[in-house]
């Protein structure tokens, strides 16, 4: 992003579009997120931010096929930014001036987390917000009365099968079902991952629901259109 200019919400908040904040921790899931982005950026009237951690961004260097660079992403109409932790603070801070994680939390309707990996999971369940993507997790607004509206954060675990399967991860996965509740409504939508064998080798639960279920489950949130011929 353009150091010398701040993302501002409020230039945005009126354009009419669903705006659907999509991020990637460090799993090599990772490697669905593009496919994720161009399918959803195909509907009307949809706006994609994208916030890559400095592990998942590992994955997406353009080292093969599947693997295409980040940059190919912003040329695909429909996406409209990459953020990355030193875009948090690319220009020192004054008074007055924008916070990226409070402003990307201000524009988004949905925060799509695909993949959540294990360390990814534990910090969210523990309320910590050492990079930008747990920043805007622990600034998002449960209660909609800050933001005047109640949205969502749709998480898709992505983890080995002994992390799927340890007592920790229950417990840190129920921690976040049940503690950010508002009037017996969750703000987390988990999509389950789904048995297949694991770019590991092994085989069995913990690999991210597949990506075209993932677009679907959004689709369905937001009723969205898909364009006609590329047009809306």
């Amino acid at each position: 992003m353009n150091p010398a200019k701040r993302f501002d919400s409020a230039a945005h908040l009126n354009d009419g579009k669903v705006h659907i904040l999509l991020a990637a921790s460090g799993s090599v899931a990772t490697i669905k997120l593009p496919l994720i982005a161009q399918a959803l950026a195909r509907y009307e009237n949809v706006s994609i931010r994208i916030i890559m951690t400095e592990n998942a961004r590992n994955f997406l260097q353009g080292q093969a096929e599947e693997q295409p660079h980040l940059d190919s992403l912003v040329k695909v109409p429909g996406i409209d930014g990459i953020y990355f932790d030193p875009d948090e603070w690319s220009k020192p801070w004054v008074r007055g001036d924008k916070i990226l994680h409070i402003e990307l939390r201000r524009w988004a309707h949905l925060l799509l987390i695909a993949p959540l990996s294990a360390n990814t999971m534990a910090k969210m369940a523990n309320g910590m917000s050492d990079n930008l993507l747990l920043s805007v997790i622990r600034a998002w607004d449960t209660t909609g009365m800050i933001d005047m509206q109640k949205k969502h954060i749709m998480i898709a675990p992505a983890m080995n099968t002994a992390m799927w399967r340890h007592p920790i991860t229950k417990k840190q996965l129920r921690s976040i079902q049940q503690d950010w509740t508002d009037d017996e409504e969750s703000s987390v939508i988990t999509l389950k991952p789904v048995e297949k064998e694991l770019a590991c080798g092994d085989t069995g639960a913990g690999a991210m629901m597949d990506w075209n279920q993932i677009v679907a489950r959004v689709v369905d949130h937001f009723q969205l259109q898909k364009r006609i011929n590329g047009v809306t």
